[in-house]
């Protein structure tokens, strides 16, 4: 079953122009997602306090590999996709296939860009977009010990189970 929370770029940006005709604010943030894991979940929690729509844009599975390696992603974009639709702060997910969402925010046009307070302001792809219409872009502080790269290493380190044994 697909979410009706998935949807295509084109659709996305109906329903954007729909928002914003109607007043609301548009809220995007976007990242690989990949282990959903609670940093994740305080970050979309936080974003979606910023305005009255949350939209996710997802890395495809080819665009993962790209920027993280051969080994990533760990979980589909399909499930990856399917587990963001699922949360209550998101109303919208909308898979991109490029290496970054600029041409994604460029298309939609939000008025709030969320990225994590990792990222140095210069470095978000698409501030210049949000920027140049009057939008803002919001840094949101990281929940320290919670990334996705030192849950797989882990995950990694961990002895293997043995069979009839849980952890």
């Amino acid at each position: 079953m697909r979410s009706r929370k998935i949807k295509s770029a084109a659709a996305l940006a109906r329903l954007v122009r729909r928002a914003k005709a109607r007043g609301r604010t548009v809220v995007f943030t976007n990242g690989c997602f990949d282990l959903l894991h609670a940093g994740h979940i305080r970050l979309l929690e936080r974003a979606r306090r910023l305005g009255d729509l949350l939209i996710v844009g997802l890395n495809s599975d080819r665009s993962v590999r790209a920027l993280k390696g051969p080994s990533r992603p760990l979980v589909g974009q399909r499930d990856r996709a399917r587990l963001l639709a699922a949360l209550e702060s998101v109303d919208y997910v909308t898979v991109f296939h490029e290496p970054t969402p600029q041409r994604l925010i460029a298309r939609l046009r939000p008025h709030v860009l969320i990225k994590g307070g990792d990222w140095n302001r210069s470095a978000i792809v698409g501030r210049d977009v949000v920027e140049s219409r009057g939008g803002r872009v919001v840094r949101i502080p990281l929940l320290k010990g919670h990334s996705t790269s030192q849950l797989i290493a882990r995950i990694r380190r961990a002895p293997p189970l043995r069979a009839g044994r849980a952890r």
